[in-house]
Formats: structure tokens, C-alpha cells, sequence
């Protein structure tokens, strides 16, 4: 007696031997449903299930006439929703696009939407959002972690350096304000 999950395999194991373009397009609509996907990580996914590279080939370029998969719209929205909601840096967002199969051509296209000053905007607002939880430890230690949760969002280090100090500075001098005017 075979279980469910056995069935299921040998349904899917013969429907592929059957028609793998057909196969590898019910894969690709089901993986479409939940998310937006990029060519590559279809064609992933296809491979995994074993879609014989011929029949993947077909069922992207069927995929993409009919509008379904446009790996360029797909970074230029990533690049708009990742930058703006997480404040992630050119360089990271590069590596999370890479990692899905984007053409380089394309990346490159799609990060031509943030230029340096939008990096230094979005990391002066990380570095605000965090500069308060810092609050009271050492200065080596705040420098260390504001400039590492910079990093870890892909900013350079020359970018992180610069905009911790502007804010450690702006920081200082509102204390000083503050102090002065309680001392009237």
C-alpha cells in the first residue's frame, strides 16, 4: 500500500514523463501564484523537480510572451521596495538580485534608480532609527555597531564612516543645546 506522499511522487514522476513542458509550467503558475519570480529561479525550480533543460527553455520563453515573467520589471521593483523599505545599499541590493538569476546587464539597469546622495539619505535614516537604542554605552561601541548594521545593508564603509560621525555629532551638539538652555 503506497502512502499519499508516495502517490503524489509517482503522479508528478509521470506526469513529467509525459509532458515535462506541461509539467514544468503548472510548477512555474503554482511558484507564480505566491510570489513574483525571476527567470532563473523558475528555471531553478523546474531543475530541481527534473524538467529536462529543453523543456525548461520552452516554458520560459512561453512565460515571458505572455508577460508573466519580465526579470527587468522584476528589478526595477525589487530595487524601489528593497531600497526604500529596508534602506538597503546598491551593493547589497546587487548580491540579493544576482542570487536570483537577474542578467548583470540588468541589475545594473534596474540599481541606476539610487544614486549616492539616495544612499546617504537612507542610511542617515537608518543610523537615526538606531541611534537612540545605542544610548548610553561607550562611543567605540556605538561607532562599532551603527557602522556594522550599515555593513550588513551593504553601505561602504567610507559612507557609514561619514554618516555615524554626522550623527554622533548632530546627537552631541543637541545635548549641548539642551544642557544650555536648562542652565537659563
Amino acid at each position: 500500500m503506497t502512502t499519499g506522499r508516495a502517490a503524489a511522487r509517482a503522479a508528478a514522476a509521470e506526469a513529467l514523463a509525459a509532458d515535462p513542458v506541461s509539467f514544468g509550467r503548472e510548477l512555474c503558475l503554482r511558484a507564480l501564484t505566491a510570489a513574483p519570480r525571476t527567470q532563473g529561479e523558475l528555471a531553478q525550480a523546474m531543475r530541481r523537480k527534473g524538467v529536462p533543460d529543453d523543456a525548461v527553455a520552452e516554458v520560459l520563453r512561453r512565460l515571458g510572451a505572455a508577460g508573466l515573467v519580465d526579470d527587468a520589471s522584476f528589478a526595477d521593483a525589487w530595487v524601489a521596495s528593497r531600497h526604500g523599505g529596508r534602506g538597503l545599499a546598491r551593493r547589497a541590493l546587487a548580491g540579493e538580485l544576482h542570487r536570483r538569476g537577474v542578467d548583470a546587464d540588468l541589475v545594473r539597469s534596474a540599481l541606476t534608480q539610487v544614486d549616492d546622495e539616495d544612499e546617504v539619505v537612507a542610511a542617515t535614516a537608518l543610523v537615526r532609527r538606531r541611534l537612540a537604542g545605542t544610548a548610553g554605552l561607550p562611543m567605540p561601541t556605538r561607532v562599532r555597531r551603527l557602522s556594522s548594521m550599515l555593513a550588513r545593508k551593504g553601505y561602504s564603509a567610507a559612507v557609514a564612516g561619514r554618516v555615524v560621525r554626522e550623527a554622533l555629532g548632530a546627537e552631541a551638539a543637541e545635548l549641548l543645546g539642551a544642557a544650555d538652555t536648562r542652565s537659563l
